[in-house]
């Protein structure tokens, strides 16, 4: 049996299966790392029980994978961490970060500024993730992820959670 040939990820440094394909516009990520993303969210979407820490997904892999700096990424970093601290620090449910987002982007566009990453990422990476082999794994897995990365963020924390000032978490 060959053994798949790996690569350190661009991005969060996993090691991912080194192949050609498709990867994010702007996030930074290598395209075995992409797929592997890709599919968790093909076993979320596709059944209910998994996409319950969807939101959760979606704001750790970004945030492990910051790319260049620019207007969208800067923007996306801001809120993914924004979410991540709405949902880990705050309780709010992740129904309602979508909603918390939009209006944080539609006050906030322009105005977030570019935050230097931290050293590392965490040491949970979507390789991880993708070892869950039942619903109640892959929520346990997802939810150490998303904490390990807003950990991974600390210094961080204090200008993140002046965006979410003012905001009923009811």
């Amino acid at each position: 049996m060959k053994k798949e040939k790996v690569i350190k990820c661009i991005g969060c440094g996993a090691l991912v299966p080194d192949i050609v394909g498709p990867v994010h516009k702007y996030l930074g990520t290598s395209p075995g790392c992409w797929k592997l993303f890709g599919d968790i969210l093909a076993k979320e979407y596709g059944d209910p029980e998994y996409m319950k820490v969807h939101r959760l997904t979606v704001d750790a892999y970004a945030v492990q994978h910051i790319g260049v700096e620019g207007p969208q990424t800067i923007q996306s970093i801001n809120l993914h961490l924004l979410a991540l601290c709405a949902a880990l620090e705050h309780g709010v449910t992740y129904s309602f970060i979508p909603q918390i987002m939009n209006d944080r982007l539609n006050e906030y566009k322009g105005v977030f500024e570019w935050l230097d990453p931290p050293k590392s990422l965490g040491s949970i990476t979507v390789v991880d993730a993708t070892k869950a082999k039942t619903v109640e794994e892959h929520e346990k897995i997802i939810k150490e992820w998303a904490r390990d990365t807003w950990n991974a963020w600390s210094k961080h924390h204090k200008k993140i959670e002046k965006y979410l000032e003012g905001i009923d978490y009811r």
